[in-house]
């Protein structure tokens, strides 16, 4: 018996493709209208920052939508991984700082921001592995009835601990810097970008192209997606459920605590800075779909230019109006986000 194969032409493929995501066609068409737009008005100078804190919010936004969507977790303590990051760099970064005035060092000037944002992300890890064993898989174990809401309740919680803990220790003043590299800003095609943004920048881009080599290429990371789309599955072919939850919780963590020691010229250190990192994730997330690592990245840059078209538009203090209300309609249209995420609650799976 022959089989009959259909082609279909280029024109009939990219047609199925536009009305199967026709929500995001249409938000990723109008934010690159809006950037045009911003380009003329303001200068090519503001694209430079949107790409560039763009690449943090989509670092930030993919942690907590690979927690999500693995382990089904809420997690509104997002943003005090991003706090911890922010004080390890600072405490790591600022002595080294001190010691180059006296001793002047061109390469450990280089690689001293660098040794900041590591060290960020090693804390990072390890608070949320600790944070992922002692909290989270004792409630596993216990019950599944209700996890989404007790983990939301687990998540705030465990945010006003840190929060105040951290108050607590260290005491509420901040703790910043002016800038990592003391060198004048590079003009590159009509942008002035200062070397800092860049930086992060730099290591927002690395840290989300290993993740996707991590998760596309590895066997480890192939196993954390097959526990994000079938639990039971993944167990009966032999796939170790507790190493993956906690490895997840890891990895969001320590990007968040990257994110939070290598925007340290942006948001200085002290206890409630995460809030609005933790905001924007949380728009992102909703935006693209819960659980959508790779359209939240994507969400991040279209968040980011959002932000800067308020700013720019109608004053620095309306930065949030803009996402909030695109958040709020996409959820109206299109509940699952413009990428039509589909998250199953942990007890169905």
């Amino acid at each position: 018996m022959e089989r009959t194969v259909i082609e279909r032409s280029f024109q009939d493929r990219l047609s199925i493709f536009l009305r199967g995501n026709l929500p995001a066609v249409v938000v990723i068409g109008f934010s690159i209208v809006l950037a045009i737009f911003i380009a003329i008005e303001t200068g090519p100078s503001q694209i430079a920052n949107i790409i560039v804190t763009g690449g943090m919010w989509a670092l930030l936004a993919a942690g907590l939508a690979l927690v999500f969507g693995v382990m089904n977790i809420p997690h509104f303590a997002h943003g005090e991984s991003f706090m911890v990051g922010a004080y390890v760099g600072y405490f790591v970064f600022t002595p080294i700082s001190n010691y180059l005035k006296d001793n002047p060092n061109a390469v450990l000037s280089f690689i001293a921001p660098v040794v900041g944002v590591i060290a960020a992300a090693i804390v990072g890890a390890i608070m949320g592995a600790v944070i992922e064993r002692l909290v989270f898989a004792p409630l596993r174990k216990r019950t599944r009835a209700g996890w989404v809401m007790n983990t939301f309740l687990l998540t705030v919680g465990l945010s006003f601990v840190l929060v105040y803990g951290t108050t607590l220790i260290i005491g509420p003043n901040f703790r910043g810097i002016p800038r990592y590299y003391d060198v004048p800003p590079i003009d590159f095609l009509g942008m002035r970008v200062a070397v800092d943004r860049i930086f992060a920048f730099v290591i927002a881009i690395i840290t989300i192209a290993a993740l996707t080599y991590f998760m596309q290429k590895t066997r480890t990371g192939r196993a954390i997606r097959a526990v994000s789309q079938d639990e039971t599955g993944a167990q009966l072919v032999g796939i170790n459920l507790g190493f993956i939850h906690t490895l997840t919780f890891a990895l969001a963590t320590a990007m968040a605590a990257m994110a939070g020691a290598a925007l340290l010229f942006m948001f200085q250190a002290y206890p409630t800075v995460g809030l609005k990192p933790l905001y924007l994730s949380w728009y992102v997330v909703m935006m693209v779909g819960l659980g959508n690592v790779y359209g939240a990245i994507i969400g991040g840059f279209i968040v980011a230019l959002l932000q800067t078209a308020t700013q720019q538009f109608f004053g620095i203090s309306w930065d949030l109006v803009v996402p909030t209300a695109l958040m709020i309609l996409i959820l109206i249209l299109v509940p699952s986000g413009i990428f039509g995420s589909e998250v199953k609650g942990i007890q169905e799976q």
